[in-house]
């Protein structure tokens, strides 16, 4: 059986240097959008030695000579943060309504390393802009800095904790306002972990809203992700604590509180209604199912691709109207959406 014929080596530039009788240096320089610094007569040599041999640069000259690839970088927080892949989702979404391509990029190491990397990622030629979703920059580079602009739409710290819209927790507000109309007057608190941001900003706003409505706070519990300091926080509470509603700063904490509930004879929601946070998909067939908060992280993509379309593109940056957390009214306060 015969040898497979070798597969034909590429045409580099170099190949077309050594045709038109100039340096690789003066090729690439001619790869560049509008060949700067090439004569009239020496373009056309390389652009007939190109034609001769066929030469086909890759997407990076491409991008050199055009500065138009159809291509988007946007950078991952490092980890297993399952929002990150719904911001992803929204961001490609959105691109490709604007006829772009998206590559998602996780980065890790240390922090100097990773803005080291955003710049040259920037400078590659290989995308026409970047977008991180992580604050691997302090700061977006100034426009015109990098070869591609680079924008910051951070909603992770380094540890994957939820910052920037991801911590708004005004939805918060919103539940105990509602409640409070139903008549509920005494609340009761289950905190997360208040290194994370949005454990802080939630509690905080419980205790401006309670102040502000003029209610009675039975406390602030907690003070982790535990289910069991949830369950233990309501068996904990004196008989005579009048809590008729728990607002929990998450579904996981919550749901224990209805379990401490029920194991201390009350009824969710006749006798302590009790609210989570993040709409986990199981708080939908709970019993009773569970008031939460649903966080659109595919609209907070969209919108962060809007901003980074905005500056390729040398426009003015689109608003940033509303939040984008909402309540779900489901059966564990006795309020139902009305929809």
């Amino acid at each position: 059986m015969p040898a497979a014929a070798p597969t034909p080596r590429r045409t580099t530039i170099y190949d077309i240097a050594q045709a038109a009788g100039v340096s690789h240096m003066t090729v690439s320089r001619y790869l560049r959008a509008g060949s700067p610094g090439v004569s009239t007569a020496t373009a056309a040599r390389i652009g007939a030695a190109i034609d001769e041999l066929g030469y086909r640069p890759h997407v990076a000259a491409r991008a050199l000579r055009t500065r138009r690839t159809g291509r988007l970088a946007v950078l991952l927080p490092a980890g297993e943060a399952l929002g990150a892949l719904h911001l992803l989702n929204g961001a490609t979404e959105r691109a490709q309504a604007f006829g772009y391509q998206v590559e998602g990029v996780t980065l890790d190491g240390p922090a100097t390393a990773l803005a080291a990397r955003v710049v040259e990622l920037a400078e590659s030629g290989l995308f026409e802009g970047v977008l991180a979703l992580t604050p691997v920059l302090a700061h977006a580079p100034e426009p015109g800095t990098t070869s591609a602009p680079v924008v910051v739409a951070a909603e992770y710290d380094d540890e994957l904790r939820a910052i920037g819209d991801l911590a708004d927790a005004s939805p918060l507000a919103e539940i105990i306002e509602r409640l409070a109309d139903a008549g509920h007057r005494t609340f009761l608190h289950l905190a997360g972990d208040r290194a994370y941001p949005t454990a802080r900003a939630r509690e905080q706003t419980y205790r401006k809203t309670i102040a502000r409505l003029g209610l009675r706070s039975a406390g602030v519990a907690g003070g982790d992700w535990l289910p069991a300091t949830s369950r233990q926080a309501v068996l904990d509470l004196p008989a005579d604590a009048g809590v008729t509603a728990v607002v929990a700063a998450n579904d996981l904490l919550a749901s224990a509180a209805i379990r401490g509930a029920r194991e201390r004879g009350w009824r969710v929601p006749d006798d302590v209604v009790v609210t989570g946070w993040d709409n986990n998909p199981l708080g939908a067939w709970l019993s009773p199912s569970l008031t939460t908060v649903q966080i659109d992280y595919a609209r907070l993509g969209r919108r962060a691709l809007d901003q980074l379309v905005a500056r390729i593109r040398d426009e003015e940056p689109p608003e940033r109207p509303g939040s984008v957390a909402h309540v779900v009214w489901r059966e564990s306060t006795g309020l139902l959406d009305d929809l």
